[in-house]
């Protein structure tokens, strides 16, 4: 399990918070035996205000045996805070349609590989791991269905430049399992070395049953969000992630193991809810608890 609510979870709120309520937030999720999370952004905060402050976060966050936490990185500029701040892995996100990378991230798919390219070897320099996110891997809101060729192609360049992890995210909610299978199928054949993960968004209600279907292919990382938070401030109408108390309960109840306890990334989802102002879309945080 991946948690990104303190990152994805938190970017599209209209409530911004604090550094001293995110680094709460993570150590909750830290508590709750989640071991892998986004923990913050390193972008413009003139772009995405709720990510500013990624660096007294970073200071701030319990470090623990066992924890790893990832910065989000899109540019040279980003890798080189991440790595001042002491992340131990970055994410660089390369948007799969020209439209919706030029208005998240002002530049081309291909210039946005160009700039993976550097901040792979960069990072692989300073003994950091980089993973790749490529989004709008399903369907892009501006230019509809994004071709499986296309992902297959970004896949393969990810690769080569060294990531050691991909995942394919569905930033608007528009995949179906099917979709999964393909996708799944596709990447590996392109980058046979790159561990796979998938980071699934609810809009469509798909988001559990593409997760589990992912899981059916064999895949063991997953991205989701503590009380269901999230969005793309580029992305029109764009909801939240799969929650994490959700897929957990999916999971447990489907005989896979986590290390996670389920009731406390529950609490943990009400809890941020009531910073926000905002009930959390989970379904368990909605239902005030759960079956023993």
């Amino acid at each position: 399990m991946v948690e990104v609510g303190p990152r994805d979870g938190l970017q599209n709120e209209a409530r911004a918070l604090s550094p001293d309520d995110r680094i709460a937030f993570v150590t909750r999720c830290v508590d709750a035996g989640l071991r892998r999370i986004e923990a913050v952004s390193f972008v413009n905060p003139k772009r995405v205000p709720q990510m500013a402050g990624a660096e007294e976060v970073m200071a701030g966050v319990p470090r623990r045996d066992g924890v790893s936490y990832s910065g989000l990185v899109l540019n040279r500029r980003g890798l080189d805070r991440a790595l001042e701040a002491g992340v131990d892995e970055v994410n660089v996100v390369v948007v799969a349609s020209d439209t919706f990378c030029t208005r998240n991230q002002g530049c081309t798919t291909e210039e946005a590989l160009d700039a993976w390219d550097g901040i792979a070897a960069a990072a692989a320099a300073a003994g950091v791991p980089a993973t790749m996110t490529i989004a709008a891997a399903f369907g892009c809101p501006f230019e509809g269905e994004t071709p499986p060729e296309r992902i297959a192609a970004i896949a393969l360049r990810a690769e080569a430049a060294g990531a050691f992890e991909i995942a394919l995210a569905d930033t608007i909610g528009v995949g179906v399992p099917a979709q999964v299978r393909d996708l799944t199928r596709r990447v590996r054949e392109a980058a046979p070395s790159a561990a796979l993960r998938f980071h699934f968004h609810n809009t469509r209600n798909t988001g559990y049953a593409n997760a589990l279907t992912a899981v059916d292919e064999g895949v063991t990382v997953l991205d989701a969000s503590a009380g269901g938070f999230g969005g793309c401030p580029f992305a029109p109408a764009a909801t939240g992630n799969i929650a994490t108390e959700d897929l957990l309960y999916a999971l447990h109840r489907s005989g896979v193991e986590t290390g996670v306890d389920m009731a406390a990334v529950a609490e943990a989802g009400t809890w941020l809810g009531g910073l926000l102002g905002t009930p959390p879309p989970a379904l368990l945080g909605r239902a005030g608890g759960f079956p023993a």
